[in-house]
């Protein structure tokens, strides 16, 4: 099952904090999908998830950015 987080409109590193408090909630192997408008999410999501373990599963990139992170 996967959620979705919204967070355009959000700066760094509020996108980054919105995640990790879903993502807590989540058993391991839950997918979040996040989206944001926020230039900086895509290193700062590829730096949270890598720190965590968590897997990047996909990325799309452009203006709003979307992210599917899968829980270790």
């Amino acid at each position: 099952m996967e959620e979705l987080l919204d967070c355009r409109g959000l700066k760094c590193p509020m996108p980054i904090v919105r995640a990790s408090q879903a993502i807590k909630a989540m058993g391991s192997g839950g997918r979040l999908r996040v989206i944001s408008s926020d230039p900086a999410f895509r290193a700062d999501i590829q730096a949270w998830t890598k720190q965590l373990g968590h897997k990047l599963v996909e990325f799309k990139d452009g203006p709003v950015q979307e992210a599917v992170i899968e829980k270790s």
